[in-house]
């Protein structure tokens, strides 16, 4: 018997000990995982900020793709908010309390089954060279009872900093593969109106056409602006001779006005005009990497039907600002190639 009294006093001390040793654990948790994504801030930031958006890249809906998700009245920015219930996932929702445009996205999650918990989650972004660096970061307070499950399954960092880097990792490749998507499509013959255009001729390579063209677009904006000249219309560029041998290209960069502008200054920026013509008219949606496939699509389409090429150079049409469309995969290139 007395033996079983200093049993049951050792074994009291052990457990008031292990509660104490429970109880001066940190009552408050942070961590944080970080990627850096070769997308525009702007995209990445909306894909994220768009709770619909979510079940392509979370960690967690992938364990249980068949859960139930119900989304509030707005799935965007402040007030944002969406619910998951499954066997496996339990029972929660994240709600988006705060929104800086391009630079920080701050949530609330919470958890009712299999227990309930309360965390802060903020996501943040940073434009660097290599594209955008998004950091995921959680934090909460640690009551009693998770304190004791942390002790015997591990912190929350050890079992959750897992997740945030599969969901980073699929953000990356469904940004990176959305942003790849493009589609040629041949019109067929058209007529194009013509007009005027101020222009500016240069030579350029396959290697540095598109410096060279933001180059050029900023020489010739600039220029009209100093003189009071209005653009009519989107910029373009006419390939006056492409030598597919060493892939040098002589082109001239181009904004169309409405009436004929006498030049002024050196004489690199001169005032043109293209007639109104019969083309063969094709568009290309998606990255300007992609425009020497829509051209080689033109050019095969032109020699199946027997299509003679006018005199008139062929020239390209950038018919949407990429400011304003942060995924490449929207921007417009039409191509005109002046037909017989």
């Amino acid at each position: 018997m007395k033996a079983l009294k200093y049993v049951l006093f050792l074994l009291l001390i052990v457990i008031i000990g292990f509660a104490i040793y429970i109880a001066v654990q940190p009552n408050s948790f942070s961590f944080s995982r970080s990627r850096v994504i070769n997308a525009p801030t702007s995209l990445v930031f909306n894909k994220i900020n768009d709770y619909k958006s979510w079940p392509s890249f979370s960690p967690w809906i992938e364990h249980e793709p068949e859960a139930n998700l119900t989304y509030g009245d707005t799935t965007v920015g402040v007030n944002a908010s969406y619910s998951w219930n499954g066997k496996i996932l339990g029972e929660g929702g994240m709600k988006t309390v705060n929104v800086e445009q391009n630079k920080s996205i701050t949530q609330k999650i919470f958890f009712i089954k299999p227990f309930e918990s309360e965390s802060d989650i903020n996501w943040t972004f940073d434009t660097t060279n290599e594209g955008t660096k998004v950091t995921w970061a959680m934090s909460g307070k640690q009551d009693f009872m998770t304190k004791m499950y942390v002790t015997f399954a591990g912190t929350i960092e050890e079992n959750t900093s897992p997740d945030f880097d599969r969901g980073l990792f699929k953000l990356d490749s469904i940004v990176t593969a959305e942003m790849k998507q493009f589609s040629v499509k041949i019109d067929g013959v058209s007529e194009y109106g013509g007009g005027f255009y101020m222009y500016k001729t240069t030579s350029a390579t396959k290697e540095n056409i598109s410096k060279i063209i933001g180059k050029q677009f900023g020489e010739i904006m600039s220029y009209m602006a100093q003189n009071s000249i209005v653009a009519s219309g989107m910029p373009f560029t006419i390939y006056n001779d492409m030598n597919p041998d060493n892939g040098a290209i002589i082109m001239s960069n181009a904004i169309p006005v409405l009436n004929k502008v006498t030049p002024t200054g050196d004489g690199q920026i001169l005032c043109g005009y293209i007639p109104k013509t019969k083309v063969v008219k094709t568009t290309l949606k998606g990255n300007y990497t992609n425009l020497p496939k829509a051209w080689e699509q033109t050019m095969q389409y032109l020699a199946k039907n027997n299509i003679e090429q006018a005199n008139i150079p062929p020239f390209e049409i950038y018919t949407n600002d990429p400011g304003n469309f942060p995924n490449p995969a929207n921007w417009i290139t039409e191509i005109y190639i002046p037909i017989k």
